[in-house]
């Protein structure tokens, strides 16, 4: 075993082979005999975790079996486990899958392409690290490489007046029975109204959280602590929401029978069908509804604090990635004559 020190670091470094893997890191020591110590610990770790007769170890695509039978029985919530499938079905199409798990590298990493968006690679990237850290939690590997994710630009579409009309044309089009239809748009219109996030908002509204004196819904559970909040009725969320409650006077706005929760959980499959027929652009999605609702509030009242309030956030900075300004205000404001500029000089 060597110990060293690197130039632009004041610790010593252990660097040592154990069965023809390298192993190199920062003892986070100055002191010798300490960084001894320390190194002399990692040896004997790294020995202890290998198995003395060097088994062959499985490819990722082996791996992921075992992998997906902890996801199943895992604490996660549904939609962290759709993710992760999603990401592996990213995966599976890629040369990686075939590596043993032991022997993939930062290299081999950066060298996977996914189609489509920024968004689309990192789900597949971070299923891929989800992975190889089960793997080290189970001694199948002594470390995970490590690789960044890509840059997302994040979503620049709006679910405008316009989109949600060519939707609901197209919908009808479609063929589907007329509570079929009559679901997507209400769940279309209110998702526009009220900015709520899809799955874990707007599907699980319940009768109890409508307050019709007040016209407020009231959000009891979110994504972040601040998304417990109340958000106003529009007048034809009001009228839809009332149509829908009934004479009922508790249980879920959208109650499934099929489904284990009780509730509606997607309308992603009649959203596809709706927006391919309509011609609309494929990274349109429902989310973009949230885009719309907050630039079109920010637009007519100018009260930024009001708009993070009713979308659940905290942070300015992320508040702002939902906001799309007007550029025509920009314009109209460009284009007045400038008062000062405008007065005859003395």
């Amino acid at each position: 075993m060597k110990l060293f020190k690197k130039k632009d670091s004041s610790f010593y470094w252990y660097d040592f082979n154990v069965r023809g893997t390298r192993y190199r890191g920062s003892t986070k020591e100055t002191n010798r005999k300490r960084a001894e110590k320390v190194a002399a610990l990692k040896l004997s770790q790294t020995i202890e975790r290998r198995d003395p007769l060097d088994k062959k170890s499985p490819s990722l695509l082996e791996f992921s079996t075992r992998f997906f039978d902890w996801i199943d029985s895992a604490v996660l919530a549904m939609k962290s486990k759709k993710y992760y499938r999603n990401g592996w079905r990213l995966l599976s199409k890629t040369k990686i899958v075939g590596m043993p798990i032991d022997r993939i590298v930062k290299d081999d990493v950066e060298r996977l392409t996914f189609p489509r968006s920024a968004a689309n690679a990192n789900c597949a990237l971070r299923t891929l690290r989800r992975m190889l850290h089960k793997a080290e939690e189970w001694h199948l590997i002594d470390k995970v490489p490590k690789f960044k994710l890509l840059r997302e630009g994040g979503r620049t579409l709006r679910l405008d007046d316009e989109a949600e009309q060519k939707l609901l044309v197209a919908a009808e089009a479609c063929g589907w029975t007329q509570h079929k239809f009559e679901l997507f748009r209400d769940v279309l219109i209110l998702a526009r109204d009220t900015g709520m996030r899809n799955q874990r908002e707007l599907y699980q509204i319940r009768i109890e959280n409508l307050d019709w004196k007040n016209r407020i819904i009231f959000v009891p559970d979110s994504k972040t602590p601040d998304g417990r909040r109340m958000i106003p009725m529009s007048d034809r969320a009001l009228e839809i929401l009332q149509a829908r409650v009934g004479q009922r006077g508790d249980g879920w706005l959208f109650p499934s029978k099929r489904s284990k929760s009780g509730h509606m959980t997607d309308i992603g499959k009649q959203f596809r069908a709706a927006r391919l027929k309509a011609g609309l652009p494929l990274h349109l999605v429902m989310y973009c509804t949230r885009q719309d609702f907050g630039t079109r509030v920010l637009t007519k009242t100018g009260n930024l604090p009001a708009v993070m309030k009713t979308m659940g956030h905290k942070d300015v900075r992320a508040a702002m990635h939902y906001q799309h300004p007007d550029l025509e205000i920009v314009r109209a404001a460009l284009n007045q004559p400038n008062e000062s500029s405008s007065k005859p000089s003395a």
